[in-house]
């Protein structure tokens, strides 16, 4: 996908307070016809005109794919990030109109496994919402395992539950409620596959006690968005455009790319898919990549960047864009 390309005008038909910290958003086309199909799992890239910048960031759908009339997406208020979450918690509304992307799935179901065993942590439960809507619709075997701080910052719990009944399982942390990940996951049949969502540390730690307890990688699925970190402004010529761009203290370089009017692809901005891996023609500085996607071989050799979220430092870098 481009930035520009696949783009639906959607009208904000709901804002739900959730709790403290979480509003869920309802947007439906403004045609009034049906969105795009979707499978659990899936993100949606969101257009915010914040005054003179355009902000895009990527939220799972919450959304049962059963019903495409709307999607549903929930976003957490981060007072301390780049001012995504702050614009859709402060200035969306009912009956405002916006620009969303068709959906994009880089943490689906993998329909060969035998059972689907979920752990989410805080905000990392959207995605997990449509998945076992999913997996019930088509008499899937899964389980999920969800933690949260606290009651009022639980996002779903109880709606899950409902829902789901003795298949998903709660830990609050203020009560001491803590999952025993390696009885769990020593615990599961032969085929089964395991996914996660939530904080950094929680993937991590899941992850690696998977890869610990001998479980394949091709059954061990994760998704993490990273946002794009601050730091201090760079020069960056652009080889094939012929242009020299600067990326801001508080701008991502892919977002100093689109900025000079070119359109990369991409499709989830969050260091994750691939999408825009450029190639670096030559640099005198380092890199921070913070992406999820290139390799370790990659990043030493500084042969390529991931724009949506990497940043550099040093006198100069040329890439082939």
């Amino acid at each position: 996908m481009k930035a520009g390309s696949n783009r639906i005008e959607a009208v904000v038909t709901d804002v739900v307070a959730v709790n403290e910290l979480v509003k869920r958003f309802h947007f439906q086309r403004v045609d009034g016809g049906t969105l795009p199909t979707f499978s659990g799992g899936a993100h949606i890239v969101v257009e915010m005109q914040d005054e003179d910048r355009t902000r895009l960031n990527p939220y799972s759908l919450m959304s049962s794919p059963l019903d495409t009339h709307d999607y549903t997406i929930s976003v957490r208020r981060d007072d301390a990030g780049r001012g995504g979450s702050l614009f859709m918690h402060n200035r969306v509304e009912p009956g405002q109109r916006m620009v969303i992307s068709n959906p994009v799935n880089l943490f689906s179901l993998d329909l060969r496994a035998r059972k689907h065993l979920m752990i989410a942590g805080g905000i990392g439960i959207t995605p997990f919402l449509a998945q076992t809507a999913q997996l019930a619709a088509d008499g899937g075997n899964f389980e999920l395992h969800y933690s949260f701080r606290n009651d009022k910052v639980s996002t779903y719990a109880d709606l899950l539950r409902e829902r789901h009944g003795k298949r998903v399982h709660l830990y609050r942390s203020d009560y001491g409620e803590n999952l025993d990940l390696e009885r769990v996951l020593s615990s599961q049949p032969l085929g089964t596959h395991l996914y996660v969502c939530g904080p950094d540390g929680m993937i991590t730690w899941v992850t690696d006690a998977a890869t610990q307890l001998g479980w394949p990688a091709g059954t061990v699925h994760y998704e993490h968005f990273a946002a794009p970190q601050p730091g201090k402004p760079f020069d960056v010529t652009l080889a094939v455009s012929g242009i020299d761009i600067r990326v801001g203290e508080h701008e991502s370089l892919l977002e100093a790319i689109e900025a000079a009017g070119i359109d990369p692809p991409y499709l989830c901005r969050g260091g994750v898919c691939g999408q825009c891996e450029t190639n670096v023609i030559s640099y005198d500085g380092k890199f921070r990549h913070n992406d999820h996607w290139l390799s370790e071989e990659d990043r030493r050799s500084g042969c390529k960047v991931m724009p949506c979220v990497s940043r550099f430092e040093g006198k100069s870098l040329v890439l082939e864009r």
